[in-house]
């Protein structure tokens, strides 16, 4: 029997996937885990009711994240992937040749043992990849440990509520640029400029207290319902928006990058163009994120209103559907 799994990203804003049947679902120590098979995006990753990847769509997410530091990099060798238990990001890295490890920081091993089991489509079979290597540790405790051993650092988290907040405040930037090498750069995503700005202009404003040189990126991901956003930072020696798209293209080339579905030069440009809205948006002065000043706009999916579905002049209850 199908069902209707719900998103929502805010009071007032949520969206539906229809699945087939769910094909997997475990209570981990940390989190509630579910494998669905959906008609519109194949195997879904879904996490506390959110969702992370899907078979179908992954490459919106995982490509720019990767690339656009990857790619401003010359020559990077090293990455820690905090997060990213589904090994898309890992992927992703370790087709640039010049990488000779990737360290993925993940909580939660039933995420990474779920992954390596139902979604071999995202993940390649990463894992048997020799280069990388997957520590079951508290992704805030080894970059706060680690002193300028990475040229790359990826955040790939869920969205900052509950502990998982930790790692969206200034102090933690600071420790991220402090385990990074010179010329490094950290990419991140910065949750929806439609429907969480405040949350994404404090993000911005949090790198900016750890980094000089902050550039934010835009990309529609068709899983999370809307425009998303991506940010990338570093010291100022590397900037992905002094490359030009046949600059890029040539780097592609030369690395024989492959099987990239959306990054390529012209998209390079596309996705770092600010348009006027993002502009206004990140003028006027925002709080950097602390312990004392916490995200007030996000809210775990558990704590949102119960909903209905309206179709025509008839209701219908979901909450019998799969939905949050």
């Amino acid at each position: 029997m199908a069902s209707y799994p719900i998103e929502q990203l805010t009071p007032d804003f949520g969206f539906y996937l229809r699945a087939s049947h769910t094909l997997f679902q475990v209570q981990s120590e940390y989190q509630l885990i579910e494998v669905l098979d959906t008609p519109q995006f194949g195997r879904v990753l879904r996490i506390d009711g959110c969702f992370m990847t899907s078979e179908q769509d992954e490459f919106f997410y995982h490509e720019p994240m990767a690339h656009l530091p990857a790619l401003a990099h010359p020559a990077p060798e090293t990455a820690l992937i905090v997060g990213g238990g589904d090994g898309g990001m890992a992927e992703e890295l370790l087709k640039h040749p010049s990488i000779r490890q990737v360290v993925m920081a993940e909580l939660d091993p039933v995420v990474v043992e779920t992954s390596k089991a139902w979604l071999p489509a995202i993940h390649g079979n990463v894992f048997s990849d020799p280069r990388l290597e997957v520590r079951i540790v508290d992704g805030k405790a080894l970059v706060e440990q680690s002193r300028a051993a990475f040229d790359l650092i990826i955040l790939d988290l869920t969205d900052p509520f509950g502990p998982a907040q930790a790692l969206y405040t200034a102090d933690f930037y600071r420790a991220c640029r402090a385990a990074l090498k010179p010329g490094g750069l950290i990419s991140l995503h910065l949750q929806s400029p439609i429907h969480r700005p405040r949350t994404l202009a404090r993000i911005v404003a949090s790198l900016g207290q750890a980094f000089p040189l902050v550039r934010p990126a835009l990309g529609y991901v068709p899983l999370y319902g809307t425009l998303w956003a991506f940010g990338i930072a570093s010291d100022g020696q590397h900037d992905p928006a002094r490359l030009e798209p046949a600059e890029v293209d040539r780097r592609i080339a030369a690395r024989n990058l492959q099987r990239l579905q959306l990054y390529n030069g012209t998209t390079h440009a596309g996705l770092l163009a600010q348009p006027g809205f993002l502009r206004e948006l990140l003028a006027h002065p925002a709080v950097p994120i602390d312990p004392a000043t916490p995200l007030e706009e996000i809210q775990p999916p558990g704590s949102l209103p119960s909903l209905h579905l309206v179709a025509g002049p008839c209701t219908t209850d979901l909450s019998g559907c799969g939905c949050p």
